[in-house]
């Protein structure tokens, strides 16, 4: 036989017994764990141990024999894998760490802090983002954070692995950590704000950590007035708390530094106001009215001032007529002023609302709606408010027919916009009114998804008021009966509607109804003044477990009753405990806990 064709021969039975070598330890490997996964370490180990030496299957094999023998106990022989491992590839840190953790399992950890702190005392700045995702894949979350700060160190820059910090402080909560060292961040580059901001958000969620970073902030803005992203975080904080008037105050601050013209004091009054802050967007608008005379937002801030002490006015029961009066003069004084033309229109608007609702002189509201609805080059947007206003004053009147005919009308000319959907919310509490419940079903149904949240969550409960109260009970009547008393109380006929509350209690005694109609009494009671019987009406309520339902919201509007008109802050104080203690999923846990924190006299702003 030639020589060549020998070495050919020679060379082909070389490459199967390789490949057949090779298939076998695969096979070999895929058995170990099998028998690992069942818990057969024994077996396991035994296979493994012969894999190992293979620099082929290495990888794959080290960190499962790794495992087993730890589960085994068997640490004599872990040690010595890691250490033959370490020597093997020793610019690899995950191995060194292993060292650390088999001397951790087989409880020596006296020796695995030594081994950790000996890796740091070597630790080069080339290495310190390997080493450091090293400790964090074993979940050794101080020694990551010992060898940013170690390389940190090293570099002689305070700001080095400032990134990786935060976000290991802030997967751990270590929030003390975090404060400073994200502030840091920021006095490097005020453009982070953002980034600064998430983070936070993300990480502080106990009123401690807030208490502490408010703290932090004050003290740094003190100290370097010139930051002003300190002052932003700041306001964006008290945002965060819903302590609009805190916000209201550090923006006023930095606008009176850098006269930047309001803008910031602008939006923090239309979210104070939005907030139900009324105050908080009085002072926000008297400031700009105040401060830039001659300025962008001038009129728009004289206008939305007015708005802001007619909200406040017609939530501070009972409702003052001559407070009501004083509004409409203030928008006539406007009018005189700039003029009735289309930049007006909305102030027409306000106006008829106040002479419809609180004046009873409807026929002059509808005069000036009408004059806001025929203005000529008017926003379409103010003029299907205006036409929305409008149909609530004929629904006043007992006109329900010319009442759906506006509100359709902006339905239609407002498809799938915020203001038609507003509309569509109140064609389907028009046939709620009437008892009508299937079509209202039909209107609330598509307004659930809406894109306004204030919408969809309106639509939401009435939906649920009308299921929850028809969908077991073949008889609509009581339903129908109390959709008739909210009609009254719309129409401003409160007496009558206490008096029809009151009725139904006696004829459906125990009925599903029975929390809303406490809930509801409460509510005009309220509005009259008689804010005692107001009370008695919500303890009915939260002293009934079964009423689990409008509990947090009866609690809270006591709570706000006795602070607000009863005046006895040491029962608010209980009430609002109460609520944080036993509604800790409520939607008013902010506003109450902010209550419950002004009240035991803590520092909030």
């Amino acid at each position: 036989m030639p020589a060549t064709t020998l070495r050919i021969l020679l060379g082909i039975l070389l490459l199967f017994t390789i490949t057949l070598t090779a298939t076998a330890q695969n096979q070999e490997l895929q058995l170990a764990r099998e028998y690992y996964n069942k818990g057969d370490y024994a077996k396991a180990e035994e296979l493994y141990s012969k894999l190992i030496d293979q620099p082929r299957l290495f990888q794959a094999v080290y960190p499962d024999y790794l495992k087993v023998l730890l589960a085994q106990r068997n640490y004599k022989e872990a040690e010595k894998l890691v250490k033959k491992t370490t020597k093997r590839y020793p610019d690899m840190p995950n191995y060194q760490v292993d060292l650390g953790r088999v001397y951790q399992a087989s409880g020596n950890k006296a020796g695995a802090e030594k081994h950790f702190d000996k890796m740091l005392e070597q630790l080069k700045a080339e290495q310190v983002i390997a080493v450091a995702s090293a400790f964090m894949q074993n979940d050794l979350f101080d020694y990551a954070e010992k060898t940013y700060l170690r390389g940190r160190a090293l570099s002689n820059n305070p700001l080095e692995y400032n990134r990786p910090l935060i976000a290991l402080y802030s997967y751990r909560q270590k929030n003390t950590s975090l404060i400073p060292e994200i502030l840091n961040l920021l006095q490097a580059d005020e453009n982070e704000l953002g980034y600064v901001q998430n983070m936070l958000q993300n990480s502080m969620r106990e009123e401690k950590n807030l208490d502490e970073l408010e703290k932090e902030l004050i003290l740094r803005v003190q100290q370097n007035p010139d930051k002003l992203a300190y002052n932003e975080l700041l306001i964006w904080l008290y945002i965060q708390r819903k302590d609009f008037y805190g916000a209201l105050m550090q923006a006023r601050a930095v606008d009176k530094r850098t006269r930047s013209g309001g803008t910031r004091v602008m939006e923090l009054g239309a979210i104070s106001l939005k907030n139900d802050d009324y105050q908080g967007a009085i002072e926000a608008y008297e400031y700009i009215v105040k401060e830039y005379p001659e300025g962008p937002y001038y009129f728009i801030a004289r206008q939305r001032l007015i708005n802001a002490r007619e909200e406040q006015v017609q939530n501070t029961f009972p409702v003052d007529s001559d407070k009501i009066r004083a509004l409409v003069a203030d928008y006539e004084a406007i009018l005189n002023e700039v003029g009735r033309s289309a930049q007006t229109v909305e102030v027409l608007q306000h106006m008829a609302g106040l002479y419809a609702f609180y004046l009873d002189d409807r026929e002059k509201a509808i005069e000036l709606l009408q004059e806001a609805i025929a203005m000529p080059r008017a926003n379409p947007d103010m003029v299907a408010e205006a036409k929305l206003t409008l149909g609530d004053i004929y629904l006043l009147k007992g006109e329900p027919w010319e009442s759906t005919l506006l509100y359709s009308q902006v339905e239609k000319t407002h498809k799938e916009t915020t203001i038609g959907h507003e509309a569509k919310l109140r064609n389907a509490r028009l046939n709620y009114y009437k008892g009508d419940f299937e079509l209202a079903q039909a209107h609330l149904d598509i307004l659930k998804l809406a894109t306004s949240r204030e919408i969809a969550n309106d639509a939401m409960d009435l939906s649920l008021l009308i299921t929850d109260n028809t969908g077991l009970d073949t008889s609509t009547v009581a339903m129908e009966e109390y959709a008739a008393i909210d009609l009254l109380e719309f129409q401003n006929k409160l007496t009558e509607a206490i008096n029809a509350l009151d009725a139904m209690l006696k004829k459906y005694p125990g009925h599903s109804l029975t929390d809303e109609i406490y809930f509801k009494k409460a509510n005009i009671y309220e509005r009259m003044g008689q804010f005692e019987q107001a009370v008695e009406n919500l303890n009915k309520i939260v002293s009934n477990p079964q009423y689990d339902i409008l509990s947090d919201d009866a609690l809270y509007r006591m709570a706000y009753i006795y602070e607000e008109n009863l005046k006895d802050k040491e029962k608010a104080q209980g009430l609002y405990n109460d609520l944080l203690v036993k509604h800790q999923g409520s939607i008013y846990l902010a506003e109450a806990r902010k209550r419950f924190r002004k009240l035991r006299g803590d520092s909030v702003n």
